[in-house]
């Protein structure tokens, strides 16, 4: 008897362990923006890369009078366009940043270039890297911002392999991820 009350017992706390771990390991199907009650002016990304390739860099944001003012330097990049977005989530733990989620596209629209009316918020074009693997790009977006819906604190940063053809669904068929960074706030 008192072996059987010691199995029972057994197989109960190991089925309690089993589902117990299941839960914690179940993906977050929505992530809500945390107001922190800072007045956030800036933010930074770093970039770094996705397995099999070098591209790093830095991405910075930038409170102006009229948006965000985007600047970007980034390496080891193949010469030519690469697409550029920001991500919807702040998780570029994968080997391939695919833990970043899709664009960012809090309003749903159509994904487009950065001065299209209608985009995803997180639509910001193409790097142009130089013969030597660097781009360098500045652009000043009024989509995005520090705080609200179009928040882009805790989201990502992600490079592509290929151009971004601004016209393709969903994500404009920029090819692999080549860099992530999580977009943090900046002093």
């Amino acid at each position: 008897m008192r072996v059987k009350v010691f199995i029972s017992l057994f197989i109960l706390l190991l089925m309690t362990s089993i589902w117990t771990g299941c839960e914690r390991e179940a993906p977050m199907e929505e992530i809500i923006p945390v107001d922190t009650g800072r007045d956030i002016t800036a933010a930074v990304a770093l970039l770094h890369p996705t397995e099999g390739n070098s591209v790093r860099g830095t991405v910075t944001f930038t409170e102006v009078a009229d948006g965000i003012r985007i600047v970007a330097d980034v390496e080891g990049l193949d010469p030519g366009k690469h697409g550029f977005h920001i991500h919807e989530f702040g998780d570029c733990s994968a080997p391939d940043a695919a833990s970043a989620g899709g664009h960012f596209n809090p309003d749903g629209m159509p994904h487009g270039a950065p001065d299209d009316m209608e985009r995803h918020v997180g639509d910001l074009g193409n790097l142009v890297a130089d013969e030597e693997g660097k781009a360098h790009y500045e652009r000043t977006d009024s989509f995005i911002s520090f705080g609200g819906d179009h928040s882009i604190i805790g989201s990502a940063v992600v490079i592509h392999s290929g151009e971004d053809d601004f016209t393709s669904q969903p994500s404009g068929a920029a090819g692999p991820r080549v860099a992530c960074g999580v977009i943090g706030i900046a002093q």
